[in-house]
């Protein structure tokens, strides 16, 4: 029987159970909250109590114990400068439970485990000239978008009408030349049929 025996196997073996919950402390000092089902998360406070331990002592041993199970040098850093300082004074129970109802599926039992010293990112509140001017920041730069789109349609109907031109001067400039070359050719031939006319000399020898 399994009378008075601390701890929880969770249907894993000794090895698969002690990689896992390093892991989940890992992620827990990192994030500072995680989700996991019931059981876990009752499991892992004696987990992050232990390492807290760890990181309250501040000493060299204590920050090589601290590395060798969590293998991470950014999140025992994290540990000992920031963690384990605001913690100074409390006397253990750095973790607590949050009970989120049951899972879909497996209906596993859920918890949100997380430390005590989280604190929600607060937005600042955006005063009413703020959020007025950012509104007229929408809409001027709308418009904008709008005339650019215009301006960049009338530009290609330019370049478009320009191309479109350009073939139709160089048609009219062919013509006009064929038109100057066949009045050339008609004034010379003009010029041939033509007979010389004869001098007043020899017209008055003609009538003599």
């Amino acid at each position: 029987m399994r009378h008075r025996v601390a701890g929880r196997k969770l249907s894993r073996h000794t090895q698969h159970r002690e990689l896992m919950f390093r892991n989940m402390l890992a992620s827990l000092l990192q994030h500072e909250r995680i989700k996991t089902t019931l059981a876990k998360g009752k499991e892992l406070r004696s987990w992050a109590d232990k390492i807290i331990t760890l990181g309250k002592q501040g000493t060299l041993h204590a920050r090589r114990r601290a590395f060798a199970l969590l293998r991470d040098k950014g999140i025992v850093k994290k540990l000992f400068d920031e963690i384990a300082p605001k913690l100074k004074d409390r006397q253990g129970g750095y973790t607590r439970v949050y009970k989120l109802g049951w899972r879909q599926g497996d209906a596993a039992p859920l918890s949100l485990v997380e430390l005590v010293t989280f604190a929600h990112p607060e937005e600042k509140k955006k005063s009413t000239v703020a959020k007025a001017k950012e509104a007229l920041g929408k809409v001027t730069s709308k418009k904008k978008e709008k005339a650019e789109k215009k301006e960049k349609a009338e530009k290609k109907e330019k370049t478009e009408g320009k191309a479109k031109e350009k073939p139709k001067e160089k048609v009219k400039e062919k013509e006009e030349k064929k038109v100057k070359k066949e009045e050339k050719e008609a004034s010379k031939a003009t010029k041939k049929k033509e007979p010389k006319k004869k001098s007043s000399p020899e017209k008055s020898k003609e009538n003599k």
